[in-house]
Formats: C-alpha cells, structure tokens, sequence
C-alpha cells in the first residue's frame, strides 16, 4: 500500500524522530520476554526443575526459527512495506507468549517459545531497516544505537519486573505480561511507522531470473568484508547472551548474592547496555577509523572483563558487579555499531538481505551459546569454563577482523549517500 506523508518535505525529515521512537519502543516491546527469561533463571529453575542447560536452552527456543526467518525477513523487507512485516511479526510474539501463559510445563513452554522466534525474526531486520531509510550517514550509527537500545532496555525493565512477577504469581503471570507488551509494540508500529518521503513512490525493478538473484546473494555472502562482520556478530552475541543468562545464577552461586540482588545487577548491566549503544553508535558517527573500529574495539573490551570473572577476585561481590556492568558497556553496547556497518556495507538494492544473513549468523551462536555454557556449569560444577569458552571465541575474531582495511562501499566502515 502507498505510504504518504502529509508534510512539507522538511516536515516530512523530522517525522524520522516519530520512526526511530516508535521503532526502539517496537523493540524493546518484542524483546521484552525473551530477553527477561535469564533473570527468572532461579524461580523457573524452582518452579520447573530444570538444570542450567535446559534454562539455556528456553533462550535458545526463541531463537531457533530465526535461524532460517531471518533470511526470509530480509526478503520480505526488500519487498513489502517494513510497516506490515514488522508490524504482523510483532503481533505473533504477541499471541504466541498469550499461548505460553496456558503452557502447563517445560516442553510446551518450549514449542510456544519457537513460535515466538517467527514472529521475532521481522522485528530486528525491520526495525533496523525502517531506521536506516530516514537517517543518512552522518547520524546513522547514533540512530541505530537509539533503535538497537531498545533490546537491552527492554532486557532491564524485564529483569526489574519479570522475577517479582513470576514470584508473586508464578511464570503464567509473566508470559503474559510478555504478550501485552509485545502487542503494545505491534500496534505502535502499525499505527506510526510511515517510509521516507523518498520511498513514496517507487519504480518497479526489474525481476531478474532466479539464478541470477542466488549468485548476488551468494556473492554478498562470500563477500570478505561481510565475512568478518559475521564473525564479529558471532563473538559478540555470544558474550551477550552468555551474561543474559549466567549472571544471576552466577552472583547467586558464586557471589552468594540473593535472587534479588543479583537481578538488579543484571538491569544495571543491562542499563549500560543501553548506554553502550547509543554512545559506541555515535562514537562511530565521528571516529576517522569507522564503526569497524569500534565494533574491534568492543571485543577488545570484553576480554578482560570475563578474564577477571575467572578469578578469585571475580567471587567478590563488588568485583563481580563491576565486571559485568562493564560487559554490559560494551558486551552489550556493541550492536548499534555493528548493525550500522552491515546496512553500510550492502549493495543498496540488498540492504534486507544482507541484515538477514548477518544477523542469521549471529542466530547460530544465540541457538548453540546458551545452552552449551549451561552444559559447561553443570558438568564442571564451575563457571570459569563458560566464561573462558566466550573469551577464546572473541579473542579469535579480533585476530580475524584485525586485518579489515575498509576502503569504500561494500566494505566495512563505508559510508553511503544519505537517502
């Protein structure tokens, strides 16, 4: 359906300040749950019997059908109007969580949470895509850090609401608590979301054969400068949903933290998550270096601060809190960057696409991460194994992404024309 906006074009370009609101409260509302999961670790361990694992893997349920969605997102977001495919995606985070409050135990928890990753793999793509459309290089990376700021914002008000929630009135209550949100964001997007004034009217491309669409796809994916952006993806997400997941369990078993406590550390590490985001993502706006130097940065960061959760000192409660408000800095604050150097790095025509791939890689390690750290917990009884698996993988993909030289488009750093 044709979008107007019914401004002057000036007006028209401020109306991008309504998007990005509109798109980083979409987020926030989507991710509100699944993000929240980790800081219920202790009552839904209390009310399910589950092990550290199968905790992981409630995250990694989520997750699993964006392994494949997000690819088709990219698609549809080359396509059709952000404003429906996210909108319709939000919408069935929503009825699926509202399923999940009539879930009578852990596996049918599990089957509803798949269900909730369809609807999800539009969100991140959509959400990203719509806010790269109104904003041109010059203030991109700080747009997309306000966007990407929603994830860990509504990771905080779900670890500040979630576990008091689920422990007043149980894990149904919480759902669907999860599903009103989601459904508040869907309508929002709905409602408010309008394309660029650019975006009115549009020419009907040209269908090029099918072979010729999969070798462009596959040479964006082959692409070398899209390869080291996975890779950075991949770590980073990792050490993301690693301190999604293990924090509270580990100031609780480690920190002799209570469930309270150790909750209010996840918000505060998720809080300067959602500092990170925005000012690593403006940082990337001005550094002479480009946003692939800050994302290179990020992961230099993160090392040493899962190298100190490996120690002795890493058992006092104040050592541990400050380690992770520094993960949360920049384990979290990384994305806003990081999604602003694909959409920089793609063929324009691609932008979806290659949002999808990306982020599909990053999928892998959210699929795989969590429950294989929870793994590691339960079989060494220890947690310094988690943390030095996810400190190896990073510091393997600074040594790869080291040798980026960006150069222009299509590489990372580049800058395109504004829109």
């Amino acid at each position: 359906m044709k979008q107007r906006v019914a401004h002057t074009a000036p007006d028209a370009w401020r109306y991008r300040w309504i998007v990005l609101g509109t798109a980083t409260f979409t987020q926030a509302a989507a991710g509100f749950f699944v993000q929240g999961i980790g800081s219920m670790g202790i009552q839904l361990q209390r009310e399910l019997g589950l092990s550290t694992a199968e905790l992981g893997l409630l995250i990694s349920a989520a997750q699993l059908v964006p392994l494949v969605g997000l690819l088709a997102a990219g698609e549809l977001l080359d396509r059709y109007n952000e404003r429906w495919v996210v909108g319709v995606g939000a919408i069935v985070v929503a009825g699926g969580l509202g399923l999940g409050s009539l879930a009578p135990g852990y596996g049918w928890l599990l089957v509803v949470l798949v269900i909730v990753g369809a609807g999800y793999s539009t969100v991140q793509p959509g959400g990203s895509k719509s806010v790269a459309s109104w904003f041109d290089s010059s203030q991109r990376g700080f747009a997309m850090g306000v966007r990407q700021a929603g994830l860990p914002l509504g990771a905080a008000l779900a670890a500040a609401v979630l576990p008091f929630l689920a422990e007043a009135h149980g894990r149904q209550a919480a759902l669907l608590a999860g599903s009103l949100v989601a459904l508040l964001g869907a309508v929002a997007f709905l409602v408010l979301y309008r394309r660029p004034p650019a975006s009115d009217v549009r020419r009907p491309a040209a269908r090029e054969p099918l072979r010729a669409q999969l070798a462009a796809r596959l040479r964006t994916a082959r692409e070398p400068s899209m390869v080291r952006i996975m890779c950075s993806g991949v770590s980073l997400i990792s050490v993301q949903y690693g301190v999604a997941v293990l924090t509270v369990l580990y100031l609780h078993d480690s920190a002799s933290l209570g469930a309270g406590a150790a909750a209010a550390v996840l918000v505060a590490a998720q809080g300067a998550g959602v500092a990170g985001r925005i000012c690593l993502a403006a940082l990337s706006d001005r550094v002479r270096q480009g946003r692939h130097a800050v994302v290179a940065g990020c992961m230099a960061a993160v090392v040493p601060g899962m190298a100190v959760l490996m120690t002795p000192a890493g058992r006092s409660p104040g050592v541990a809190v400050a380690a992770l408000v520094w993960l949360g800095f920049f384990g979290f604050g990384w994305y806003g960057p990081w999604v602003a150097l694909v959409t920089e790095s793609a063929p324009p025509d691609r932008t979806g696409f290659a949002l999808g791939l990306a982020m599909s890689a990053n999928q892998v390690a959210i699929v795989v991460v969590p429950p294989l750290l929870g793994l590691l917990r339960d079989l060494t009884g220890s947690f310094t194994p988690a943390w030095a698996l996810l400190t190896v993988m990073t510091t393997a993909a600074l040594a790869i992404t080291a040798r980026a030289r960006p150069r222009g488009r299509g590489l990372p750093g580049a800058s395109p024309a504004s829109p």
